[in-house]
């Protein structure tokens, strides 16, 4: 969950609303990747969640970075909330999962050298309080109960409101993780065919990576529980938004769509403001019940566009959305994945060439498909397994093309990235086929040995 934005001054006219979204454009030469992932701490002898304070906590967390590795504080009430370090920052979500938003960078060499340190100096201090950490999309045991949640107004109010729009809200909140991309674009047109081919693509990457078969202490039924619970949070801010492939679609479209958009505070002197199911409409209009009178900043409007949770979505750059959080090789393979996709025209063009003569329902049906089956979904004839070899060739083209080095040049690009990827196409098992098989197997139906196997 993103940390209070900075948008910038008074909303004087309309047409800054789209202003904001199109000042994200950028030359290619300065498109840079920014790697976010989530992952679920927990105490190693009694395998519970951690809690917010106490020795053995998040928070000793936060000050082991603070005080060990650098990092600087950022408060809420007086409370450690995150840190900032070097164009990255530290977050909790709302049950206490930590998330490394990392900072803009060239290539995927550097975005998994910075996931790589940031694992090791979490370990670092996990390891002295008897703490661990795991990469999964779901909680694989805990309870609604078990689950703290953070001191951050954002998500008391949050709390609240879910179980007034969906079923499934506040196990988003606690019980699920993920990895995600964001990615630039150069022009609205470019915005308008990555985005397309952003969201027709998710339910790929969510087959890929999906990663959470079990729920509450045992299987779900499900590839990814996190794509369940997703499709069952609230229909107001979420899906995978048929308009978004509509004719005439661009920065202004994506305005009318986030202004539909129920509001959920606003952030005022460090507090955050209750305006739940209060229209921003209505805010611009100084009509805001929660700030009678008021109208609102270009800050107001960045955090309203957070508050935002399509399959991929816009603010001042693109962000893939459908991937369960995982293992240490996939919080690479997840940006590889989208960059050879995404930065390089013919690969783009060859992956929108895949998905566009999809229509509405079968984009939703491959969205529910690859939550349920995984690799092994099937839709209107279209199968999952051939368009994961597809994209994952393309992107390998991508990648290529892009010729971005690393280790000081012994590595001519970045396509090594997607080495995990083509061992599922391979095996046809994703990460969630792999965890059933050890509990159908070796684990002989002991879901607590998912912690000593599979931890970072």
């Amino acid at each position: 969950m993103s940390i209070p934005q900075s948008g910038g001054g008074p909303i004087e006219r309309h047409e800054q609303l789209a202003e904001y979204l199109e000042s994200g454009c950028k030359p290619k030469d300065e498109w840079r990747i920014g790697t976010e992932h989530e992952k679920f701490g927990y105490c190693k002898d009694t395998h519970k969640p951690l809690p917010y304070d106490g020795p053995r906590s998040i928070l000793k967390i936060l000050e082991g970075l603070r005080d060990r590795h650098g990092w600087s504080p950022v408060t809420e009430s007086d409370k450690l909330i995150g840190l900032v370090k070097d164009g990255a920052n530290i977050s909790l979500e709302p049950g206490g999962q930590l998330e490394l938003s990392g900072a803009p960078l060239e290539t995927i060499h550097q975005t998994c050298d910075e996931v790589n340190e940031h694992l090791r100096e979490v370990k670092d201090i996990a390891d002295e309080i008897g703490a661990g950490f795991i990469g999964l999309g779901a909680a694989p045991e805990w309870s609604h109960e078990e689950m703290p949640l953070m001191p951050k107004g954002r998500y008391k109010l949050m709390d609240a409101y879910m179980d007034t729009v969906g079923t499934a809200g506040k196990v988003m909140m606690r019980r699920t993780c993920t990895v995600q991309v964001n990615l630039d674009f150069g022009s609205e047109a470019d915005m308008v065919k990555k985005l397309r081919t952003a969201l027709a693509l998710q339910p790929v990457a969510n087959a890929l990576f999906g990663n959470s078969p079990f729920f509450e202490g045992k299987p779900n039924n499900h590839k990814s529980w996190r794509g369940w619970v997703w499709r069952h949070l609230d229909d107001a801010r979420t899906g995978m938004l048929p308009f978004v492939f509509d004719e005439g679609f661009g920065f202004e479209a994506w305005v009318q769509y986030a202004l539909d958009v129920p509001m959920y505070f606003v952030y005022r002197d460090g507090k955050y403001i209750n305006a739940l199911g209060q229209s921003f409409r209505d805010f611009l209009k100084g009509e805001l019940p929660a700030l009678p009178g008021e109208t609102p900043t270009l800050s107001d409007w960045a955090d309203h566009l957070t508050t935002v949770f399509p399959e991929a979505r816009i603010k001042k750059y693109i962000e893939m959305r459908g991937a369960d959080g995982g293992p240490w090789r996939r919080l690479c393979a997840l940006p590889a994945y989208w960059v050879g996709l995404m930065y390089d025209q013919s690969s783009l063009d060859a992956a929108w060439d895949l998905a566009k003569g999809w229509d509405a329902e079968t984009r939703e049906e491959m969205r529910i498909a690859a939550s349920v089956d995984g690799m092994a979904a099937k839709v209107n004839g279209i199968s999952m397994m051939d368009l994961a070899r597809e994209t994952v060739a393309i992107s390998k083209e991508g990648l290529k093309a892009r010729a971005k080095p690393g280790l000081g040049g012994m590595v001519p690009d970045e396509r090594h990235f997607l080495h995990a990827l083509e061992e599922s196409i391979e095996t046809g098992k994703a990460p969630a086929d792999e965890l059933l098989d050890c509990y159908n197997g070796e684990w002989n139906g002991d879901l607590s040995r998912i912690y000593g196997d599979f931890s970072y």
